[in-house]
């Protein structure tokens, strides 16, 4: 191997201490009970690794490849069961467009009063054919490809193809933020519409009234509900929502299939020659504009992407066809009942006309609109679902602090992060406040999405040509779908004054924040340097024994990132040796790495020859709680029986019995940046930034199960080059200069 060679493998395996992975927590306990061999416990130098699982099976710990792991790509089968969770969790959001796609291409060409064949047949097939290839063609056959061990989302696709440009950084960003800005208003839409929907019956329209302060009572409660019961985990919502989705999908087929009888022309819609007729007709009163309401149905194709690692891409294929089928049978049920009721003056004077509930039967309707409701609560599942994925995604690229996880399922895929569930919570709840009708919202709605969509094409394009190798297929697929979705973005600019602002702002906000974090930790990453551990091993040995300095505790630990046991961060021992040097009889330097077998209990050891540097390497499966001070205790307790560690005892104890094991602090590292470092003010703004946002992401000690313990936090310099400081002359006191 090159010197250069190593230098790069140096530099992605140094990390900055703070950014450890984001721990999963679990109710599950349990514990480590090793097993090491008898008879070379003394033998030094060696690595020892003793393993637990809840079967008490021995787990041989991850390969490791150039000192960083990798992982595996976890494959959920396809059952029943989880096609079942798949119908429940992934199509929520697209399955929900039908209450108002319809209703936005009525109100873009005038009302009831002007719906002609050709505009029915016309819009109708420019939404069915906006499904066909936006979702089906790109979504489903192309992207979910695409994956990264498993997981998708347009940052899962970018990991992919990062190394083939770093420009490759900005759509990734742009569309990862415009995305999560988009999930916000997701949920405050759907869930209005359906409660807008309980207007149409007159036993609920005595209660709720015309007041629409009184929706927003009533769709603010939903919310709420609908967060407070994210921490279940997916598997137990899919479980609840799958059996209501696939209601909902049947009743959408069903009834869009009996009105479809009732006018079978309403079949030429699937003809796409209308939809482009149409489009370019005088009679389109909406113009190129019309795409934007258009648009409205394909929304949740880029959620279907995300969540594509909770529940498998083998589920997507095999439910998708079942869930077009229903999707286009509703719009060709609306389409035949409009082109029946064109020009009823009747229907005329409803304000806000839905064809979605108004051509449902009496006594089918209450039945209906209480199922919307329903979907639309299980539609903003799928995007809060799809938020979490993207940002444990963004997190593990540095585009995102590390912010503490969640495993609450059996699957890795699926995960819980409180700190998004917070905070998508409360923009719901101002979205809400701010729009208060579905009419306001659908105004801002699918602006966003539409720069998330291009991003995903050009990353896409990457991936094909450059990593699958295609030769002439991904300059026809940029050429198309740039063109497309340049339309859709297109038509949907006139949004911004109506309320799109607000997702653009947003995604503007939320993109802010990744950039300030990749800013700095670039800024960090070329000043990081991993130094040998046995270079030191000398200096660490006299400071153990120097008695000029108090010993600070028995142990003292040290949280590392990397799986190159050889190498330390230099800050690391610069905290030891440099700043007022910190005498223990231990020095641990602990890596958690989270394994995707959810039972995994094991460690590894390397002591470099010594009794007193021990760098500890634990393999914890996602739904095993972190408690390193409790690990920790049992893998002192093992090396003290087999003599690999100098007994500690103390003599001072609350208790009977002295402990059998010595005094342990963790000492949580912090990087800050002096102000005579010579660093530019672009840099400097941007590590400031990210140093502000880093507060926000909570506390490894939290992660760790460390409340408890005795932790300390250290700041450390970024070892940039200084200012050289101004030659100071010596004068008299009585002398000014």
């Amino acid at each position: 191997m090159s010197s250069e060679d190593k230098n790069r493998e140096l530099d992605e395996a140094s990390e900055e201490t703070d950014g450890v992975a984001a721990p999963p927590d679990s109710t599950s306990s349990l514990s480590i009970k090793p097993n090491l061999s008898s008879g070379k416990g003394n033998k030094r130098g060696r690595k020892r690794a003793t393993a637990s699982s809840r079967k008490r099976k021995s787990v041989r710990p991850p390969k490791t490849i150039k000192g960083a792991s990798h992982p595996q790509t976890h494959v959920i089968p396809v059952s029943l069961a989880a096609m079942l969770v798949t119908i429940g969790v992934v199509y929520g959001d697209i399955g929900t467009s039908p209450m108002y796609v319809t209703k936005a291409l009525l109100a873009g060409n005038g009302g009831i009063m002007s719906v002609t064949e050709e505009f029915v047949l016309g819009a109708l097939s420019l939404v069915i054919w906006t499904v066909t290839l936006l979702t089906t063609v790109k979504y489903v056959l192309i992207s979910l490809k695409a994956d990264n061990y498993g997981e998708g989302g347009i940052f899962a696709l970018y990991s992919i193809v990062r190394r083939y440009g770093k420009w490759l950084i900005i759509p990734a960003m742009l569309g990862g933020s415009a995305l999560l800005a988009d999930g916000v208003l997701t949920p405050a839409v759907t869930i209005t519409t359906g409660v807008e929907g309980l207007r149409t019956i007159p036993e609920t329209h005595a209660i709720i009234g015309d007041n629409q302060m009184n929706v927003v009572v009533i769709t603010l409660i939903i919310v709420c509900i609908l967060f407070v019961v994210q921490r279940a985990g997916t598997s137990k919502i899919g479980r609840a929502f799958g059996p209501v989705m696939l209601g909902w999908f049947l009743f959408l087929g069903i009834t869009g299939l009996l009105f479809t009888f009732t006018n079978p022309k309403i079949l030429l819609a699937i003809n796409p020659v209308y939809g482009l007729q149409f489009l370019f007709s005088p009679n389109n009163h909406a113009g190129i504009m019309i795409l934007g309401s258009c648009f409205l149905a394909t929304t949740g194709a880029e959620a279907l992407y995300s969540d594509m690692g909770h529940v498998g891409k083998g589920n997507i294929y095999a439910t998708w066809p079942f869930v077009k089928a229903c999707l286009i049978l509703s719009y060709l049920g609306q389409g035949a009942w409009l082109l029946a009721n064109a020009g009823n003056p009747e229907l005329a004077a409803i304000e806000d006309l839905n064809p979605f509930f108004q051509m449902l039967p009496g006594v089918v309707r209450p039945f209906g609109v209480v199922f919307s409701v329903l979907a639309a609560i299980i539609a903003s599942q799928a995007l809060i679902t799809g938020a979490f994925s993207l940002v444990s995604e963004a997190s593990r690229l540095d585009l995102m602090p590390h912010l503490q996880v969640f495993y609450p399922s059996e699957t890795k895929g699926q995960l819980y992060i409180p700190l998004v569930n917070k905070v998508m919570w409360a923009g719901c709840i101002i979205v809400v406040l701010l729009f208060q009708s579905s009419a306001h919202m659908e105004a801002a709605y699918g602006l966003a999405i539409t720069i998330t969509m291009l991003c995903t094409t050009v990353l896409l394009f990457i991936y094909l040509h450059r990593v699958r190798k295609v030769k002439f297929f991904p300059f026809i697929f940029l050429a198309f779908f740039v063109m497309l979705e340049g339309f859709f973005f297109g038509s949907s600019l006139t949004k911004f004054f109506h309320g799109g602002y607000f997702t653009i702002l947003l995604a503007a906000l939320i993109m802010g924040v990744m950039l300030c974090w990749y800013a700095g930790t670039a800024v960090e990453r070329r000043q990081a340097t991993l130094l040998p551990v046995r270079k030191y091993l000398d200096q660490l040995a006299r400071l153990r024994d120097d008695t000029t300095y108090d010993r600070l505790c028995d142990n003292l630990v040290y949280l590392t990132n990397g799986t190159n046991t050889d190498y330390l961060d230099r800050d690391i021992l610069y905290s030891i040796l440099d700043k007022h040097p910190k005498r223990a009889r231990a020095w641990w330097f602990i890596n958690v790495e989270v394994m995707d077998d959810p039972h995994t209990c094991a460690y590894s050891i390397e002591d470099f020859g010594t009794d007193y540097v021990f760098r500890v390497h634990l393999f914890l499966g996602y739904k095993v709680n972190q408690r390193i001070n409790a690990y920790l205790r049992q893998i002192v307790q093992d090396l003290s029986a087999t003599g690999e560690l100098p007994p500690q005892t103390r003599d001072y104890s609350v208790y009977k019995r002295p402990s059998p094991i010595g005094s342990f602090q963790f000492c949580m590292i912090r990087k800050t940046l002096a102000p005579e470092s010579d660093v530019v003010s672009r840099e400097r703004t941007a590590i400031g930034l990210k140093y502000a946002i880093r507060s926000f992401a909570g506390s490894p000690a939290q992660w760790y199960g460390l409340e408890n313990s005795s932790v300390f936090v250290e700041y450390v310099p970024l070892f940039t080059k200084f200012k050289s400081a101004e030659k100071l002359v010596r004068i008299a006191p009585d002398d000014r200069p």
